[in-house]
C-alpha cells in the first residue's frame, strides 16, 4: 500500500465513512489538533524518565488513536472506564503534590514544559471537538469528557514531574 494518494493535492481527504471533504473541514481540523497532541506527548514520553508518567502517556496516546479514529468517521469508542482511569491517575498524582493557592506559570523542567505545552494542545483539540459536536453527532458522547480530563492529568503531571525533582511551581500573580 502506497502512503501517498494524491487527493490531498486537491486539498482533500477522504473520512473513514468514504466522504471526501475538504482539508480545512471542522472534523480534519479535530482529528488533526488530536494527531499533534499524540505527536506532542510522543516527544514528552521520550523526555521523561519516571516510568509510571511514561506507562501512563503511552496509554493516552493509545487512546487519542481510537479519538482520532472516532471523529475521522472510522471505528473505536472512548468509554466512561477511561475517563475515570484519568480521574484515578489525577487523584493519585495530586495526593502527591502541594496543594495550589494561585494559577501557575507552565514551565520548570524540559519534561514538564512539554506536558504543559500538550495540555494546552489537549485544550484546543477540545475546543474544537466541541465546536464540531454542536453541529454533528459524533457517535461517542465521551470524547469531549476524556478530553477536559486529559488536560486537568497533563496539567498534573506537568506539576508531579518538576515536584519529583524539586522544582517548585511558579505563581502566575507576582510574588509580593
Amino acid at each position: 500500500m502506497k502512503i501517498y494518494t494524491k487527493a490531498g493535492d486537491r486539498g482533500l481527504t477522504k473520512l473513514g465513512s468514504g466522504v471526501t471533504v475538504p482539508k480545512s473541514h471542522e472534523l480534519v481540523e479535530a482529528y488533526g489538533t488530536v494527531d499533534e497532541l499524540t505527536s506532542f506527548l510522543g516527544l514528552a514520553v521520550s523526555e521523561i524518565s519516571g516510568a509510571d508518567v511514561a506507562d501512563d502517556l503511552l496509554w493516552v496516546q493509545r487512546r487519542l488513536f481510537v479519538v482520532g479514529s472516532i471523529l475521522a468517521g472510522g471505528p473505536g469508542e472512548v468509554t466512561m472506564d477511561d475517563v475515570r482511569f484519568l480521574e484515578g491517575i489525577i487523584d493519585k498524582l495530586s495526593i502527591q503534590l502541594p496543594p495550589l493557592h494561585d494559577f501557575i506559570l507552565p514551565g520548570g523542567t524540559r519534561e514538564a514544559s512539554l506536558l504543559h505545552v500538550a495540555r494546552s494542545v489537549c485544550r484546543r483539540a477540545e475546543r474544537r471537538v466541541t465546536s464540531v459536536s454542536q453541529g454533528i453527532d459524533l457517535g461517542d458522547e465521551n470524547i469531549l469528557p476524556f478530553l477536559n480530563r486529559l488536560s486537568d492529568y497533563l496539567f498534573c503531571a506537568a506539576r508531579f514531574v518538576n515536584h519529583k525533582v524539586g522544582v517548585l511551581d511558579q505563581p502566575a500573580s507576582p510574588v509580593k
